[in-house]
């Protein structure tokens, strides 16, 4: 499997990550304790009432949370550990549709020791909307709160 790359940027935890390649995940970004992503939304990703199922919203945020947790380049002293959700919150503010692009913007808000929080904004817009510093990334429709915790590589 290939690493999920948009303009040059890659994460290292997306080689055999099948279910981000399956969702389509595109990394725009990637900085120490952040991440931006964005996916398309498909048919097989929409629920009975026509809308983004909600797993895929969150799979999606958990992605972004993922990234800006782990280095993308890791020292050798980094890469014997590894970054996992402790827990999460999302609230779901608005729905999205098939067709509509998503973009998830993930922030490290504080670390401590082996402790971490992350705020995620998940947006929805068409596909023929311009992203532009402007536009932003559409209408926010999810807030994703992710608690770290860093743990030894088995």
């Amino acid at each position: 499997m290939v690493e999920t790359t948009l303009s040059g940027a890659s994460h290292h935890i997306l080689t055999n990550d099948y279910a981000s390649e399956w969702m389509g995940i595109e990394v725009l970004k990637l900085d120490d304790g952040h991440a931006t992503i964005r996916m398309h939304l498909r048919q097989e990703m929409l629920n009975g009432f026509g809308m983004a199922h909600g797993g895929m919203i969150f799979a999606f945020g958990d992605t972004a949370f993922a990234l800006a947790c782990n280095p993308a380049n890791p020292t050798p002293k980094q890469a014997a550990n590894i970054t996992v959700a402790s827990g999460v919150d999302i609230n779901f503010i608005k729905p999205a549709f098939q067709g509509q692009v998503i973009t998830a913007v993930a922030n490290r808000r504080a670390s401590t020791g082996r402790s971490g929080l992350y705020d995620i904004q998940i947006y929805a817009a068409s596909p023929d909307t311009p992203s532009s510093a402007d536009a932003g990334p559409g209408e926010l429709i999810a807030e994703f709160r992710g608690r770290s915790r860093t743990i030894s590589k088995k």
